[in-house]
């Protein structure tokens, strides 16, 4: 051999010895990077860390609604603890917010929130897997996410449609009486601990980014659907079809209500198939618009004690599913011109209202409604044998966790 080829050779062989060097310090360091735990150091500030967390006992089997309870108190207690030590808030302001969130967070029947913990247990439980209490009491935190996100988005809404009570109680805007436009910080303030709490519990999850994504995508697409049941103020009542009516409520209602809860549960379990998201946002999104349907014909023939509140649809001109089926569908020219006359332009349990809800019964909504339920029932549930119901096994997301939802709202009264 050479000295040309013992050079060549050996400057070969150092120039692989140095690239093989440097991709073991830069997978060391990646490596390094990987099993480091996050950090924020643009926003943890100099004021200390805040305490660990102490999760309570969650019996799931036996108190199920108390145990999801415990877990919004811990999740105030939190917050009412560290707003006066990171964030400065004299005491008055920190028993506002105390008083805000136990007037505002609790009191619903919680569906949203307590399906977030029944379908990851459903998930958790298919393939085996032995659930810790953290774990039970981590899906509660994200089901409590959600009815946070309810409570805000209902301290906005009531403002801007003028309601007077939510929950078998003054809205909260009404309760503050003249100060009531405090109530407009106070929805954001709620809306921004939302994603404090998130940070908080699940910072070191694996999917951290995806679940923080999935809610702001969600509260986005709800604020849309919001806007275009707000514009409906300001359009004609030939403008309120139904093809708005489930436009709107597939936006501001079928999202956060329905597929939120079983997307948290699923991303929390570190699900990943894309086509599994897509067949439970299918299945959700259909449950929610009839869910929608089911609110609005509620709102009109429901009581006010079965109701929670007073219905107000009629008075506020609502896009709704009884009007847009009257109005486009069922009415003739008579009937089309009482309701141009009278649709959002009368007052709540007013003579001009109880016309309103007269026509609507003689064209049989209350029947029509009967059959539309019915068949959105069993449009649902064969879903369970479509291509959609074998995505979803195959990613191991039981039925049962669509039918546990199903059967909380179906024929419901309240």
């Amino acid at each position: 051999m050479s000295n040309s080829s013992v050079s060549a050779t050996t400057a070969g062989l150092v120039a692989a010895g140095a690239f093989a060097a440097g991709s073991l310090a830069t997978a060391a360091f990646y490596k390094k990077k990987l099993d480091k735990k996050p950090s924020f150091p643009a926003t943890d500030g100099t004021k200390g860390s805040p305490p660990p967390i102490a999760y309570p006992t969650y019996n799931y089997s036996e108190d199920p609604k108390g145990s999801f309870l415990k877990v919004c108190e811990m999740l105030i207690d939190e917050i009412a603890t560290e707003l006066p030590t990171r964030y400065d808030l004299p005491p008055k302001e920190t028993k506002w917010i105390k008083d805000m969130l136990e007037y505002n967070v609790k009191g619903g029947k919680m569906n949203r929130g307590l399906m977030v913990v029944e379908a990851g247990v459903a998930i958790l439980k298919g393939r085996g897997t032995t659930i810790s209490n953290d774990e039970y009491c981590q899906l509660a935190v994200l089901g409590w996410a959600i009815e946070w996100l309810q409570a805000w988005l209902l301290v906005a809404d009531d403002i801007m449609d003028s309601s007077v009570t939510r929950r078998s109680q003054p809205c909260w805007y009404k309760k503050l009486e003249q100060i009531w436009y405090i109530a407009i910080n106070d929805a954001v303030t709620i809306d921004a601990f939302i994603f404090k709490m998130m940070k908080r519990h699940f910072k070191n999850h694996p999917n951290f980014v995806q679940l923080v994504d999935l809610m702001s995508e969600t509260t986005l697409q709800t604020e849309l659907g919001q806007l275009s049941d707000t514009l409906c103020d300001v359009l004609e009542l030939s403008d309120l079809t139904p093809a708005r009516w489930e436009l709107i409520v597939t936006y501001k209602t079928s999202f956060y209500s329905f597929y939120l809860s079983v997307a948290f549960a699923m991303t929390f379990c570190q699900i990943d198939s894309k086509p599994a998201y897509d067949a439970a946002r299918d299945i959700l999104v259909t449950m929610g618009v009839y869910f929608q349907a089911q609110d609005d014909y509620l709102d009109c023939y429901a009581t006010p004690e079965q109701l929670g509140k007073v219905g107000t649809d009629i008075a506020d001109k609502k896009c709704g599913w009884l009007f847009t089926k009257a109005y486009h569908e069922l009415a003739n020219a008579e009937q089309k011109a009482l309701l141009d006359e009278h649709y959002g332009k009368c007052k709540v349990d007013s003579p001009e209202e109880k016309k309103i809800k007269q026509l609507y019964t003689d064209l049989g909504l209350p029947e029509l409604y009967a059959n539309y339920e019915q068949a959105s029932y069993d449009k649902i549930m064969n879903m369970k044998n479509s291509e959609r119901g074998e995505v979803l096994a195959e990613a191991g997301v039981p039925w049962e966790a669509f039918e546990l939802f199903l059967r909380k709202v179906y024929k419901r009264s309240m």
